[in-house]
């Protein structure tokens, strides 16, 4: 296993232990403290352990070396596994959402709420400083490991620890103002759900970019092409295309350089040029550079 496989491995069996223990603390205190918005969050906090155990399949998969199959290795299932994530959250929040619609419905309509107990309001402190610290932690990592899949964890953990925050809200409401303030609880829930569908979105949309070939951002291709005329004699770029490789990045461009030199010459200008792209944007980047001869090369080459 590679290093940065191990250490993509080891972030996230940590969220996955964390996770596991909290969806044990919520489901208990959402039961037994008599909070539907505690019930709701821990079938978040389940939405997020399984968030972990697809990285954990797909990462490996990821890892792997380029083989007959996949001349360009394996790093979209990296992405697969973020876009799974992003879906899940979405679900998530959908299902909080509808949930906290109709206790809302139910107390307009008279139905007076159960209130919820200490036990539910303690476990609720506990989920937000643990989700928090462990958002802080992974997203640290995922930025380390230029991983999407860990950093889409990251902002998961976040998404729960802001839905924990909406649930102590609304529990704390229900416990403290008297019965007809009770219907806090689901209007929390319900705004939370709306910050978690709009993480998921931001999650989903690079990848969905991502599997239809998408192009790096203009400033991105903009760099590459100033990476690229750093080599001397090489005095334009043009024709091209990129897109990124799970936490790669494949790049095909044709440079123009002199055309008198010796085709020695001219490849060693071309390495050179590959080698400045992958000093910004990764080792693993995949670049294939087609050299163009140019009969006059302009006196203020660089």
């Amino acid at each position: 296993m590679q290093e940065r496989e191990k250490k993509i491995y080891s972030v996230t069996l940590l969220g996955s232990a964390v996770n596991a223990v909290l969806i044990v603390l919520k489901f208990v205190a959402g039961f037994v403290g008599r909070s539907s918005a505690m019930v709701a969050d821990a079938v978040h906090s389940l939405s997020d352990f399984v968030s972990d155990v697809i990285v954990l399949i797909f990462v490996k998969i990821a890892g792997k070396p380029r083989d007959k199959s996949h001349d360009y290795g394996h790093g979209k299932f990296e992405t697969l596994a973020t876009l799974i994530i992003g879906l899940l959250l979405v679900g998530a929040g959908v299902g909080l959402m509808i949930n906290g619609i109709e206790s809302v419905i139910d107390s307009l309509q008279g139905t007076v709420l159960p209130r919820p107990t200490m036990l539910a309001l303690v476990v609720a402190v506990v989920s937000i400083l643990s989700k928090e610290w462990l958002f802080r932690y992974t997203l640290k990592a995922g930025k380390r490991l230029d991983s999407p899949a860990v950093t889409a964890n990251a902002w998961h953990h976040r998404s729960d620890a802001v839905s924990s925050l909406g649930t102590l809200i609304g529990i704390a409401g229900a416990m403290f103002l008297g019965d007809r303030w009770r219907i806090l609880d689901p209007l929390a829930a319900v705004v939370v759900s709306v910050l978690i569908i709009k993480s998921g979105y931001d999650i989903v949309k690079p990848c969905i970019e991502e599997l239809l070939e998408a192009s790096l951002p203009e400033d991105k291709e903009k760099e590459i092409v100033r990476l690229v005329k750093t080599v001397p004699g090489i005095v334009a770029v043009h024709n091209l295309r990129t897109r990124r490789i799970g936490n790669g990045i494949a790049v095909d461009l044709h440079a123009k350089m002199d055309g008198n030199i010796t085709l020695s010459e001219a490849h060693e200008k071309a390495s050179a040029a590959e080698n400045a792209i992958r000093s910004v944007f990764g080792s693993n980047s995949i670049i294939n550079i087609h050299m163009e001869p140019v009969s006059k090369v302009p006196s203020h080459k660089k």
